[in-house]
């Protein structure tokens, strides 16, 4: 019987669905969750101790309080509403072997879904160091993750080799490439594969997110007659760093030290399908013994985008390696091994750390915004465990 003034939950109504995750149920909300559960036809028939919408947000959580066992992890969901007396029902903590199943039911397919649907870039025109001469900056760059050692994740993802002969590392590796806006550090496009697949590859999968008023950002792995012209066709303008050993011929100089030139496919021996291209090669101070940096892009007028503001502007491409350190090191943890056991998991794992990560930055993006400074001012570390901590004390307000 419910106390005096208190009002009994429906019969239908059960804890797990007032779990509250602070920010991360504001950025992915129920509504929406439900909507992609039922696109990826990952609802359930029956009810469940933990219906999918419940196993959404237990794999953000996870990614939110990475290294914590999933029990942990179930009763920061819920504890708040139990003990303020917010909820009178029976609700057990479910065991690790019912997370696991729930997980497996669910399937990567509702997060990579709800990835798509909100993560996008978010910088507006008043974002500071998010453009140049109005074009959005944005990056590509790829990266590895340990996954857990298991006949499953070893036969699909692969192990890298470690140079010492046939030898391979210690663990089987899923590979993450991701396109970026630099100025917020939002990611709003991921890929993955196993270990053995090249980044470039992935990569490939990846040039339909970009778009006209973009401008992208890429090292010297990227480069090639195909997926420069792929990307080209896309709208967006290109600047890429490229091998010292490519050979370029000087078309036209210009007053500034760039040149125009073309780049051509390996097998157009002929030189009749060039894409035309502006160079601009300079050494950094005190690395001149590296010898000099050569970039390529699509800005052919030295007026329109002067060689020195390129040459500066390309090392805002770092911005990814900061990125990929965000969600490696400081919210996956040092060194730490990705838990899923099988394939589908661990995709479901790695889209969760970009939701997680997607959503402190877009907080993060709102806050330097309120007081007129630049994204990178803020601390992103400081920022996550403002947003762990919100979980248990707002688990207790769960409308």
């Amino acid at each position: 019987m419910p106390r005096a003034g208190q009002v009994k939950p429906p019969v239908e109504e059960r804890l797990s669905d007032r779990i509250a995750l602070g920010v991360l149920t504001r950025v992915f909300t129920a509504e929406l969750v439900d909507e992609v559960v039922a696109e990826t036809g990952r609802g359930e028939r029956r009810h469940r101790l933990l219906p999918a919408r419940v196993v959404v947000y237990f794999v953000l959580a996870m990614c939110l309080f990475s290294g914590q066992a999933y029990e942990e992890v179930a009763r920061l969901l819920t504890e708040g509403l139990a003990w303020t007396g917010r909820w009178r029902g029976r609700w057990e903590v479910p065991s690790t072997g019912a997370i696991s199943r729930a997980r497996a039911r669910l399937g990567p397919e509702p997060l990579r879904a709800l990835f798509a649907r909100v993560c996008q870039p978010v910088a507006t025109v008043e974002t500071a160091g998010a453009w140049y001469r109005g074009r959005r900056l944005v990056a590509v760059d790829g990266t590895t993750l340990d996954v857990a050692d298991t006949p499953e994740n070893d036969t699909f993802f692969g192990r890298p080799g470690c140079g010492r002969g046939d030898k391979k590392g210690a663990f089987p590796q899923v590979r993450l490439v991701v396109l970026v806006e630099c100025g917020t550090h939002a990611v709003f496009a991921a890929a993955t594969g196993p270990c053995t697949v090249a980044e470039t590859v992935l990569a490939d999968t990846l040039v339909p997110h970009l778009g006209p008023g973009m401008l992208l950002l890429a090292d010297r792995n990227f480069p090639s007659h195909h997926r420069w012209r792929a990307a080209v066709a896309t709208g967006a303008d290109l600047l890429w760093r490229i091998k010292s050993n490519a050979v370029l011929r000087v078309c036209e100089q210009y007053a500034d030290g760039s040149y125009r030139s073309e780049i051509f496919a390996a097998e157009d021996r002929r030189h009749v399908d060039g894409q035309p291209v502006r160079v601009i090669e300079y050494t950094v101070a005190g690395h001149e013994a590296d010898g000099p940096i050569r970039l390529i892009t699509t800005l052919l007028d030295p007026q329109a985008a002067p060689a020195t503001e390129l040459a500066a502007l390309y090392h805002e491409r770092w911005e990814v390696e900061g990125i990929l350190d965000e969600i490696k090191v400081h919210q996956r943890g040092p060194d730490a091994v990705l838990r899923s056991r099988y394939p589908d998991g661990v995709e479901q794992e790695v889209y969760g750390f970009l939701l997680v990560h997607h959503a402190v930055r877009q907080v993060m993006h709102q806050a330097a915004l309120g007081i007129g400074t630049d994204p990178d001012r803020l601390s992103f570390t400081r920022s996550l465990r403002v947003v762990r901590r919100q979980v248990p004390a707002q688990a207790a307000f769960s409308p």
